[in-house]
């Protein structure tokens, strides 16, 4: 659906005038060019393709792996409970790509988790819509999302479905533009132009829905990029560091590749061929060879490296991208490259907690909201279901440590045999006691 999005925003804002995107939004977007230009940016560097990747230098994909590193902990942990089973089931299907497309908005700075109706959704990340206003809760209440289709080289077409909350109650619209140019709005054309956009309505309401029927996720930092509310990326503040790694890493490999063992070899001692080659040819790619040498026929050349002074200023540069995206001391640098206190690693865990946990609560909005979206298109809104989004803490605490804990304080008398049910085997307090075997008996 979104197969040329990437491109979209920035033909939008590029290619065409404010004048003309207020004429089709009927309003001005609340993102703005500066911002546009970040997403691009932020995209590019998850993709491998950041502005100083080129020639000798290449992505150590820092980025994706810090993406990658706060999505793993953070789902890793967390567990969804809800009270409806169709619903449940609805939500497990629509979520299994939760992970990949969390650590892509992570690194773009939001996304959307929007159901489509008949048991289907779709995650949409920053460049994919567009919005037009935010509440004061930062989510947007005015949104547009964009599906462009090419139907060969000459025709183009692009539907706006755009989901607002006005006049206290949820509306959704949706128009189709054809045009000779891709991106281009020339002529409004009816819905049933294209047959994949054939039986969708015009405009609809639905009073009564107050909020928005899609999850929102924005990651927990302020955007001081143009101080509007759009998402800023969890890599944005480590942006230079980054690209200092990159060229460090480049430096270690070229200190590798001009510091192998050579030998400079005197045009004499070399013995022709039959076919008129030298010899030298036969031999190893990077054997040197000296004309009119005055040394001897043979001179080796083996310089003496000075990787381990890069490596460590590349270490350096991983510990520093730690502290400023809030990750662990360990998780992009080698642990063991500098001693560390027992302080200073707690306080690190601390740090990745903070972030880890600001995330997380994000998140559980994001998936509420996402959870109501998908009761409101499947019928279930008013069913009664109960949603309960809970994480564990595996950053500070040790799970085995806290079993035995718990163990030795119910051996002493401290605690009672349902806490640890409860506790780790996720059962409410009523089922936890009934489960509780007999004085005497064995606790399975």
């Amino acid at each position: 659906m979104f197969k040329f999005i990437n491109k979209v925003i920035t033909g939008v804002f590029n290619m065409i005038s404010r004048t003309t995107m207020k004429q089709v939004l009927r309003e001005s977007p609340a993102i703005t060019s500066t911002m546009v230009q970040k997403i691009n940016e932020w995209n590019s560097m998850l993709s491998g393709n950041a502005d100083w990747c080129k020639d000798y230098v290449k992505s150590l994909r820092i980025e994706q792996g810090i993406c990658r590193e706060f999505a793993d902990v953070v789902l890793s942990e967390m567990e969804i409970k809800i009270s409806n089973d169709k619903l449940l089931k609805l939500f497990e299907k629509t979520t299994e790509s939760l992970n990949e497309n969390l650590q892509d908005g992570l690194g773009l700075g939001s996304f959307c988790l929007k159901p489509l109706g008949n048991e289907q959704a779709e995650f949409v990340t920053a460049d994919k819509f567009i919005p037009v206003s935010f509440g004061n809760d930062e989510k947007p209440n005015d949104i547009v999302f964009l599906d462009f289709r090419d139907i060969d080289d000459s025709k183009y077409y692009v539907r706006l479905e755009r989901h607002s909350i006005k006049n206290g109650f949820l509306e959704i619209t949706n128009e189709a533009y054809s045009s000779s140019t891709r991106y281009g709005f020339d002529r409004k054309i009816p819905l049933e132009s294209l047959e994949a956009w054939r039986g969708l309505p015009e405009h609809v309401a639905y009073p009564g829905v107050k909020e928005m029927d899609f999850g929102y996720y924005r990651n927990p930092i302020k955007n001081r990029i143009d101080d509007t509310p759009c998402g800023v990326s969890i890599f944005d503040y480590a942006i230079d560091l980054i690209r200092k790694a990159d060229v460090q890493s480049a430096r270690i490999d070229w200190e590798f590749e001009s510091g192998e063992r050579a030998i400079h070899v005197d045009a004499a001692a070399i013995k022709r061929e039959s076919d008129g080659q030298n010899g030298v040819s036969k031999l190893n790619k990077r054997l040197y060879r000296g004309i009119d040498g005055e040394e001897g026929f043979f001179k080796e050349f083996s310089p003496e490296l000075r990787d381990q002074n890069l490596i460590n200023g590349l270490e350096n540069y991983f510990r520093q991208i730690e502290f400023v995206v809030g990750l662990a001391f360990g998780d992009l640098s080698n642990p063991q490259s500098v001693d560390k206190t027992a302080t200073e690693v707690k306080a690190s865990k601390n740090r990745k907690y903070n972030r880890v946990k600001a995330i997380q609560d994000n998140l559980r909005d994001c998936l509420e909201d996402f959870v109501r979206g998908l009761a409101f298109h499947e019928g279930m809104l008013h069913s009664g279901y109960e949603f309960i989004c809970s994480f564990k803490d595996s950053i500070l605490t040790d799970e085995e440590t806290d079993r035995q804990l718990m163990l030795n304080e119910i051996a002493a008398g401290i605690r009672s045999h349902w806490e640890y049910r409860a506790r780790f085997l996720g059962e409410d307090e009523e089922t936890a006691k009934a489960n509780v075997p007999d004085q005497g008996g064995v606790m399975e």
